[in-house]
């Protein structure tokens, strides 16, 4: 993962910002690394790489296995720890689940963080999908209807710079990369409030996505309806699913002026 520059601030810790770094590097493709790739995936210094993990390993977040290292249970504890604040639970947990119950659809609520989308929640179904989704995945925005459903309802300046300074990979044939074609596309979903994908982030998924709006109507999350190409035509999910994500929406926009603390999270 390449180190972002710190901001210019006396009181930014880099030392956290390095270790943060750290636990970051891991993933599917990395569970375990040697000190080497550690410092490779994060740019650091093979000492600073060091420091970083024997800390890491003293609070018990990282484990070590002859010279590999990996994460640890412990880690969980970050996100059990944000769900539970934000009463995740009890605001969007249910409006996705009547969503799965009524569709048999996969629902999800995602943010956008820098160039991706990060999930917030995920209802799964017991269909087997090509891509796995829990929450904490990442995917680009520009390949998600997730990702279009919040990003045409940000300010024009916001939306306008991503555009520009966001790189775009083709993932498959049919993934918007160039910039006026998706700025086209993004203006298209403000029009009509929502946005559908099908085999944009990988072949054979269909979804539709809608905005969950603050009350100045910026999104600050979206969610989604997602399911394979097999089970639905694209036009019978908009028929069929876009009054309940429509439904859903509002109700989580309902609920978060009653916890704010969770609005003021996903606000970017």
């Amino acid at each position: 993962m390449p180190r972002v520059s710190p901001p210019k601030d006396p009181e930014y810790l880099t030392t956290l910002e390095r270790g943060l770094s750290v636990l970051r590097a891991f993933d599917q493709t990395r569970p375990e690394m040697q000190l080497s790739e550690v410092a490779t995936a994060t740019g650091l210094s093979a000492a600073v790489a060091r420091r970083c993990l024997n800390t890491l390993v003293g609070l018990g977040y990282v484990g070590r296995h002859g010279r590999r290292f990996l994460l640890r249970p412990e880690v969980l504890a970050f996100g059990s720890a944000y769900a539970s604040s934000m009463n995740i639970e009890t605001i969007v947990t249910p409006p996705l689940q009547r969503l799965r119950d009524a569709t048999g659809d996969s629902a999800s609520m995602a943010v956008r963080s820098g160039a991706d989308i990060l999930y917030v929640a995920h209802v799964s179904t017991d269909r087997r999908i090509r891509l796995a989704v829990s929450a904490g995945t990442r995917f680009p925005w520009h390949a998600t209807s997730l990702g279009k459903a919040i990003v045409a309802f940000e300010p024009t300046e916001v939306r306008a710079a991503l555009l520009e300074d966001t790189p775009v990979a083709r993932l498959t044939d049919r993934t918007l990369c160039e910039r006026e074609p998706l700025a086209e596309r993004l203006r298209a979903v403000a029009a009509r409030g929502y946005d559908q994908a099908q085999d944009e982030l990988d072949y054979g998924i269909v979804s539709v996505g809608v905005p969950v709006c603050g009350a100045d109507g910026v999104s600050l999350a979206a969610i989604n309806c997602s399911t394979s190409t097999t089970r639905v035509e694209p036009s019978e999910m908009i028929e069929t699913r876009l009054p309940l994500l429509r439904e859903a929406a509002r109700e989580i926009e309902a609920a978060l002026t009653r916890f704010p603390a969770l609005a003021r999270s996903l606000a970017r």
